[in-house]
């Protein structure tokens, strides 16, 4: 809706009767009216530095309060109540209530009054010896606002962020900011007052803060979008995330939720499938809806979406199950690069298959050695890193470019449960686990790592370099890049809108076998969070890294298999059969893909298949030699027909001999004459190893290290 007609609608009680209301009703609540142009709407703008515009070069014209005048237009006269240093807490160090800006906007009367405060009162001085005065004092505030103006209404804000920069962020700021947070929620509903949430778009963009606090102009102008939507109702009329298109496919056996965004107090409308489901959009412009469990359909069918302020519709739309496929190069790698017969083989079987379908995230910008133009770095801190594609179906050209893993998983699925598949892929060549994950996350559980990243040794010495080089024309304080902590999930995960999914997949730790231990702390919080994120308990199967020649992989590879206990719901892929020992590639990706498929079948179907190769359970020692058990050891055999090699023992950790072993049932004897009582054995303890136990199924067994019990 226009500022005209917008005008139109608060100054004439018919217009209000028309289509428009929804919109224009947010705007003209308990606004006093007087003849039609004779007065105009005053906004109040109450807050400390963010709203004065603190650190903004032409403040005049670029805080917030200037970007919302211009945004509303002369029917609207703007004024900026902000104080630099102001608390909300009367017992605070500069209470607001006490200062000129105060007393200038009860004399100013607004119709309408936007509060934005709360970010001093984390300062140590404040929130720790009066918090409990918070909500009383902010309630006290609000009232003495319609004492001024009994008409007028009031808009309270969740507060602005303050990122880890903040020199106090780890010494009280992180927690007391959080705990206002809620504070903040709690005064909006016991005061009746609607609710701006001005930290979700800025959150995910600390390029915008330019101390850690205050925002640019550009993050002002955030901040007047955010507000000017909350006053006028206009959030750009009917919307929904990039991931819905043609051709999708919808999870199939568990409510689901469809959502998007449209104009304030709209009825949106959903039809799929002979269900018809209603919801009407708050006052932030969001709605959603749930629809009814759904049984696997080959039908194509139409998804309806609708309101007064536009109308969606996306055909060829299938229900079935939908996983997500991610990590780092190696699931990024494409079809068309496996070795020649499996990539013929696949494609042959593409041909044929368009129920299974493709959404396909590519990084618009290759991380190799390059250093990136201007246009680059200003698109990846508008965290515009990936090609948001359509859903495609499954053919020899679309398939050939989608994840080989990825493609061979969907493939077993379909074959074996007959149910469309939908398949997203949004994994990036190089990435680190800390790249995925939330930013709340990190900021509680792991802040060390958010700190200088590109000179922090929990990060990856080539991840540092890499990145570092990619942005070295950038010229800005707080240049992003796709290897930054958080980068990937707010790129790659936020846009996707917590599209339902069945699981995930996941293939990477290349770039963090570095730091063994780190590792073990990062890939649960990836885990944690999306599961966060998506508000399920997905099922999480991920890849063993292969065979390398790089120092600390069999170290890693026996990390990854101990972290499947850790990480409930959790399964792993064991390939480190099929690694190349110069090259962190392999082009045989088919079977790995049809592992993380055979996880999937067992613990998330219940389907009677063996999940996995031979996975260690525990060790006997006994005289001169070890027993060693293993859960899927049914037919318990070598891949190459010979003797078991890369088996070793030791009486002290670190002076490891090479053992003999044989296998006795569903069980393996190591032993060597070079040790009278071994205390310790492993195996495939090699970062490029030749080990070959593998089951009945032909499936390996992991590296694996024990010690005998003290």
């Amino acid at each position: 809706m226009n500022i005209h007609s917008l005008r139109k609608s608060i100054l004439c009680i018919a217009a209000v009767l028309l289509c428009t209301a929804a919109v224009a009703q947010t705007a003209t609540d308990g606004i006093r009216q007087t003849a039609a142009g004779a007065q105009k709407i005053k906004v109040a703008c109450v807050g400390d530095s963010v709203t004065y515009g603190m650190g903004i070069e032409d403040r005049e014209n670029d805080s917030y309060p200037s970007q919302l005048q211009k945004m509303l237009g002369d029917g609207y006269e703007v004024a900026n109540f902000g104080k630099s240093g102001a608390t909300l807490l009367r017992k605070g160090h500069r209470p607001y209530n006490e200062q000129d800006e105060y007393k200038a906007a009860i004399e100013f009367a607004g119709d309408l009054v936007i509060i934005h405060l709360g970010l001093n009162d984390t300062d140590p001085r404040n929130w720790k010896d009066y918090r409990d005065d918070f909500v009383n004092d902010y309630l006290a505030l609000i009232d003495s606002f319609r004492k001024a103006n009994p008409d007028c209404k009031v808009w309270v804000c969740r507060m602005t962020p303050i990122n880890n920069h903040h020199p106090r962020f780890k010494s009280g700021t992180r927690d007391w900011y959080w705990q206002i947070q809620k504070a903040i929620e709690t005064v909006a509903a016991d005061a009746g007052c609607p609710l701006i949430d001005l930290q979700e778009r800025l959150y995910p963009r600390p390029d915008l803060l330019s101390d850690a606090l205050h925002p640019t102009a550009a993050g002002a102008g955030v901040i007047a979008e955010t507000v000017y939507s909350a006053i006028t109702g206009n959030y750009g009329g009917l919307k929904m995330a990039a991931i819905y298109t043609d051709h999708m496919v919808l999870q199939r056996d568990m409510p689901l939720r469809i959502a998007g965004t449209a104009d304030a107090g709209e009825k949106v409308v959903v039809k799929f499938a002979g269900q018809k489901k209603t919801a009407t959009t708050g006052d932030n412009g969001k709605w959603e809806v749930t629809l009814d469990p759904m049984e696997a359909s080959f039908k194509p069918a139409t998804l309806k979406v609708y309101a007064n302020s536009g109308r969606l519709e996306f055909e060829d739309v299938l229900v079935g199950d939908v996983w997500l496929c991610s990590g780092q190069s190696n699931m990024e790698f494409k079809l068309f690069r496996t070795e020649k017969s499996e990539f013929e083989e696949q494609k042959a079987y593409a041909a044929t298959s368009p129920a299974i379908r493709f959404f396909n995230m590519r990084g618009r910008w290759d991380t190799s050695e390059i250093v990136w133009p201007a246009s680059v770095l200003d698109s990846l801190n508008s965290l515009e890193y990936f090609e948001i594609p359509s859903w495609t179906r499954c053919d020899e050209k679309t398939a050939g470019k989608f994840s080989a893993i990825g493609f061979a998983f969907g493939r077993m699925l379909a074959d074996s449960l007959k149910v469309p598949v939908g398949l997203v892929s949004n994994a990036v060549g190089g990435a680190p686990a800390e790249s995925w994950i939330d930013r709340k996350t990190l900021e509680f559980k792991f802040p060390d790592i958010l700190y200088k990243w590109t000179e922090n040794d929990f990060i990856q010495r080539w991840v540092r370099e890499r990145a570092a080089y990619n942005v070295s024309a950038s010229d800005k304080t707080f240049q992003r890049h796709p290897y930054e902590p958080c980068h990937l999930f707010e790129s790659g995960n936020l846009p996707l809108d917590r599209f339902p999914i069945k699981g995930v997949i996941w293939y990477q730790g290349e770039s963090n076998a570095h730091n063994v231990e780190a590792h073990e702390i990062l890939f649960p919080l990836v885990v944690e969070s999306w599961r966060e994120y998506w508000q399920e308990d997905l099922p999480f199967y991920y890849v063993q890294l292969s065979s390398l020649s790089r120092p600390s992989w069999a170290w890693f590879r026996n990390s990854q298999r101990m972290l499947e206990k850790v990480v409930p719901n959790s399964g792993m892929a064991v390939c480190s059969d099929l690694g190349d020992s110069l090259d962190v590639h392999p082009t045989r990706k088919k079977a790995v893909g049809e592992r993380l498929a055979r996880l999937a079948l067992n613990r998330t179907y219940g389907m009677d298949i063996v999940p996995a190769g031979p996975m260690f359970r525990d060790a006997t020692f006994s005289g001169n030699a070890v027993t060693v058990s293993f859960d899927y050891a049914d037919g318990l055999g070598t891949s190459d027909g010979g003797e078991l090699i890369t088996f070793e023992v030791a009486e002290y950790d670190g002076d490891y001999k090479p053992a003999k072993a044989v296998i006795e049932g569903d069980k393996v004897r190591v032993w060597s004459d070079e040790v009278a009582e071994p205390r310790f054995v492993r195996y495939g303890w090699q970062p490029f190893t030749r080990a070959n136990l593998v089951n009945g199924e032909g499936l390996p067994a992991s590296t694996f290290k024990a010690a005998k019990p003290e």
